[in-house]
């Protein structure tokens, strides 16, 4: 049987693992979005010289999305791993990934010097990225939550959420203060690779707080009962196919969105709306800003007043707004674009807030791991990975953002919608207890979708 004080954590232990959450997510996510940045800045002639800009920044962005390709692999692998080892191992390996994959880009020779290599190696760089990053959500989601206390389950469950805009933030600042302090013909040179170089600080810092927590209750519960599961996966597939397929729906607009502001916009409003760079970096972490607090009072809502519901009125204002999000930019007003980042931030946090638990929620503890990671991982490529993508080329084809401002209603209503079907179940999943694998093959799949929280 396991040890009772591992099943109960005391406050200490809760606080120290949603910090170490919330601290190691946004390290990850910052080296995943300073190379966003790159990707929208310098990547195109630095990796990817051509005549036609056009051409690069399209190049640019694909390895952008390589990152995407690799996360629900990452999910996978390490979904396993974490069904099977534990959580903590898991999210020591990712930042150990995500960190060696950022530093080596900060010390790769361009194009110049080592020809088609270079972009090459940035490809698989990339690739390597995306796998850290596809077992970290996963992995500090489910510590945050099956730590938290059950009638915060949502606030817990949004420190690793918070940590993505928090990335943010620090890898735009760190841009904005190298491209401050050298010129610009040294930023295209060699100042770019500051900010991956930094990496390596922060990596070893998150790792020793992550060393200095401890596995999570409901996998030493589920391991002292064997009731692990021999292939995670699969049992994801065969016994959760419709939470599976409605949690990948649901998590595509958030995303998307995400990424239009804080990849797009970036590329955006320098070469279309002639902004300055500084300019739209500063929207971009005033935006983040707005973007972090909200998904805290989204998720304190959410467990007042149920997940489901916030999160539909966050996809509903994903939908609603994104014409005036659009007609707001295009004015090149840095005031009403900051607006137009704040309610769209607004929108996404309404999702971000109660997801990591709502998506938690829909499997059992055995498969957990897996089936939340590929849910989060496979929504983020429909929706994330193809953005910035997408929205270049349908400007690029109609001169106008009115076909992206459609993209994006479209997949907030993707999201609502899929949502609408998950149904709200008596019983917590999270709560649901272990039951032997022994069970027998003409059982159905024990129930373990909630999107809500009953007390």
């Amino acid at each position: 049987m396991p040890d009772p004080s591992q099943l109960s954590p005391t406050a200490s232990e809760r606080r120290r693992v949603a910090a170490a959450s919330f601290i190691g997510t946004t390290i990850e996510w910052y080296d995943y979005f300073i190379y966003g940045s790159a990707a929208a800045l310098v990547f195109a002639p630095q990796f990817f010289p051509t005549a036609d800009p056009l051409t690069g920044t399209l190049a640019a962005f694909a390895t952008f999305a390589v990152g995407f390709i690799a996360r629900p692999i990452g999910g996978v692998v390490m979904g396993h791993f974490g069904d099977r080892v534990g959580r903590k191992s898991m999210l020591v390996w990712s930042m150990m990934l995500m960190g060696a994959a950022t530093v080596a880009i900060g010390v790769l020779p361009n194009y110049a010097t080592i020809g088609i290599a270079a972009p090459i190696l940035l490809v698989v760089l990339r690739f390597i990225q995306g796998l850290g990053v596809g077992g970290e959500w996963g992995g500090a989601v489910l510590m945050a939550v099956e730590f938290a206390p059950r009638n915060r389950r949502a606030l817990y469950g949004a420190f690793p959420q918070m940590g993505l805009p928090a990335g943010i933030i620090a890898a735009n600042l760190v841009f904005l203060f190298v491209s401050a302090t050298v010129a610009p013909e040294a930023f295209a040179s060699w100042g770019w690779r500051v900010p991956f170089l930094l990496s390596a600080v922060l990596i070893f810092a998150g790792l020793v707080l992550r060393l200095k927590i401890g596995e999570s209750p409901a996998f030493v519960s589920a391991k002292a009962e064997r009731n692990l599961s021999r292939s995670p996966i699969v049992e994801v597939i065969s016994r959760h196919r419709k939470a599976l397929v409605l949690a990948c729906a649901a998590s595509i607009a958030a995303p998307a969105l995400g990424y239009l502001v804080l990849v797009y916009m970036l590329s955006y409003g320098v070469q279309v709306l002639k902004l300055p760079r500084e300019t739209m970096l500063w929207l971009i972490v005033l935006g983040s800003a707005v973007w972090l607090i909200m998904i805290a009072v989204a998720a304190v809502a959410a467990d007042r007043i149920g997940r489901k519901p916030v999160f539909l009125a966050g996809a509903l204002l994903v939908t609603a707004w994104a014409f005036p999000f659009f007609l707001l930019v295009d004015t090149a007003s840095p005031a009403l674009i900051l607006l137009a980042f704040a309610v769209g931030t607004a929108g996404i946090a309404g999702m971000a807030g109660p997801q990591a638990t709502l998506v938690a929620a829909l499997f059992p503890a055995e498969v957990r791991y897996s089936g939340a990671s590929l849910a989060y991982q496979v929504g983020s490529i429909l929706g994330g990975a193809l953005a910035p993508i997408i929205a270049t080329a349908l400007y690029a084809a109609t001169g106008t953002s009115t076909l992206i401002a459609a993209y994006m209603a479209v997949l907030g209503a993707v999201s609502f919608l899929a949502l609408l079907f998950l149904r709200e179940s008596a019983t917590d999943g999270l709560d649901a207890p272990s039951r032997p694998r022994t069970r027998p093959v003409t059982e159905g799949p024990r129930p373990a979708i909630d999107v809500s929280e009953t007390r």
